[in-house]
């Protein structure tokens, strides 16, 4: 524990330099709460994606890491925003209609399109723990609505009547002048329609801690700042949950840089102290637009969990948090491999640092799985596309061939990515498969293949195989190894990217290889499965 936590001192990897500044905030005392409190906010206007998944996750992963660092004891808090007027009815949610007579109301208070909950906010906020739920985070979910109610920020909304000129004086000069006459840091809920109203303060007094606002008919109605009469605007809200729940630690991402400072001028206006926290990049959808939860762009986690693990999100999470990424269903693959590559380097490497540096130390808090094969997601897409199978069964035949120890039990993580590959391949690679015909070149350079692989001696592995390929390659008149890879590809598997030929073959067997080979020589229509068994 000793080695490993000088290594995280000196770790470069973000969640250690994160959790670092967690640490010097304390300054070597233990906060009077007891714990260190990290946490993520969620806006229930729209249904849970995979940006706030990929929020909670980051910080669970700077959680972890300052778990390596100190022994204080932390906690982390979802917090629903489920109090807020919405604004505007989604795209991807069932009776629209019905919602949009709800406009402005708070989203706890509109009734859930879906008809499972008692409000819109309660449905999604069940959305929002189902998954964050299903990937096996540790956290504490807390509602606006539940604390409003239950009088849990009265002390500090308190403290927003009593400082309101120096509250006003940090957010009037970011408004234009016709919002200016407008706003307040408290939003009234109308006692006869229920909604969040956007109306100007025109009296305090802070003695019967009240407020004085005129309403559209020109009456005045005074309303109580404690309870849940009234709500914060966002900035001032977000500023007064920091103090309130003494928060330590959130992110946010870049489009709410301006609201961070703000937010942090007014946490120290009332006595608090602005968290610690990392502006994280946006994601983006496969036409390079950002993902928004209203519109429902973009994949969704249950999108992602139909094809892949969750640990290869966790690590798309994981990787350069500060650079826009695009999130579509053609980066599934690659992020598993990258999973499954770096579960056997973690397995391989003894430098506690180099350890503590790699992704799958903070998806796993510290505790990654031992790697099972060497087997690729990409290779099982295409044993799975050879195959034209979606039958488990057909893939582990093959498997078992190749590596007689490998079994469903003895091989979970294997089994699951076969699941996970079919489903793939069924979905996206299939529908787009198109082969093509071999030129008089490339008939010669299969024939020259198929010789040398008839040539190697039965049991001949990945490497020997990959040599044989690189090989005929080389004696044949492609303008480069990549063009002839390309024509593999192309001609055997019908598509313009495939995997490393010589694992490829080596796992489908040199037999069924050589049977494939030759299927394409003679004009076959490979898109048709071959009368051969595994």
């Amino acid at each position: 524990m000793s080695d490993t936590r000088d290594a995280a001192m000196e770790s470069n990897a973000w969640p250690f330099a994160e959790a670092r500044k967690v640490l010097k905030r304390l300054g070597g005392t233990a906060p009077e709460k007891g714990h260190v409190l990290f946490q993520t906010g969620y806006g229930p206007s729209g249904l849970p994606h995979i940006g706030t998944f990929g929020e909670v996750a980051r910080t669970t992963m700077v959680r972890k890491a300052f778990e390596q660092l100190s022994d204080v004891p932390t906690k982390l808090i979802a917090f629903s925003d489920d109090m807020d007027g919405l604004r505007r009815v989604p795209d991807n949610i069932p009776n629209q209609d019905m919602v949009a007579k709800h406009l402005e109301l708070p989203l706890t208070a509109i009734p859930d399109p879906f008809g499972e909950f008692e409000s819109f906010g309660a449905h999604n906020n069940a959305r929002l723990m189902a998954f964050l739920d299903e990937f096996g985070f540790d956290y504490e979910f807390v509602s606006a609505t539940e604390c409003y109610k239950s009088g849990r920020f009265d002390d500090v909304k308190m403290k927003i009547l009593e400082h309101y000129d120096a509250i006003m004086g940090v957010i009037l000069p970011t408004l234009g002048p016709e919002r200016q006459a407008t706003y307040s840091p408290f939003l009234p809920i109308c006692p006869w329609t229920g909604r969040v109203l956007q109306v100007p303060v025109i009296e305090r007094d802070l003695k019967k801690g009240t407020f004085v606002y005129k309403d559209a008919d020109g009456q005045t109605y005074e309303v109580k700042v404690r309870g849940a009469d009234c709500k914060l605007q966002w900035k001032v809200d977000w500023a007064m949950r920091w103090v309130a729940l003494d928060t330590d630690y959130e992110m946010s991402g870049k489009d709410l840089i301006d609201s961070v400072t703000l937010s942090s001028k007014i946490c120290r206006i009332l006595g608090g102290r602005p968290p610690e926290g990392m502006t994280y990049e946006l994601f983006l959808d496969e036409n390079g637009e950002k993902i928004s939860k209203s519109r429902g762009n973009g994949l969704a986690v249950e999108e992602w969990l139909a094809y892949a693990p969750p640990e290869s999100l966790s690590l798309y999470m994981y990787g350069a948090p500060r650079k826009a990424k695009r999130l579509y269903f053609d980066v599934i693959p690659r992020c598993v491999d990258d999973y499954l590559g770096q579960l056997e380097k973690f397995a391989a490497e003894d430098d506690p640092a180099k350890r503590l540096a790699n992704p799958v130390f903070h998806i796993h808090g510290g505790e990654p799985p031992r790697p099972e094969t060497h087997l690729t997601y990409s290779i099982l897409l295409n044993l799975a596309s050879v195959c034209n199978t979606e039958d488990k069964g057909v893939l582990w035949g093959f498997i078992t061939r190749y590596d007689s120890q490998a079994t469903p039990a003895t091989a979970p993580i294997l089994d699951r990515l076969i699941g996970y590959a079919i489903a793939y391949y069924r979905d996206f690679v299939k529908p787009g498969k198109t082969y093509r015909a071999p030129i008089e070149m490339e008939k010669a350079a299969l024939e020259d293949l198929a010789r040398a692989l008839a040539a190697l001696p039965e049991g001949a592995d990945a490497e020997a195989i990959q040599y044989e390929v690189y090989e005929v390659g080389k004696r044949h008149a492609f303008e480069d190894l990549r063009a002839w890879f390309k024509a593999l590809y192309e001609i055997l598997l019908g598509q313009s990217q495939g995997p490393r030929m010589g694992s490829f073959f080596a796992l489908y067997g040199l037999p069924e290889t050589l049977a494939l080979i030759n299927r394409a020589l003679s004009g076959e229509n490979l898109a048709e499965p071959a009368d051969t068994a595994a």
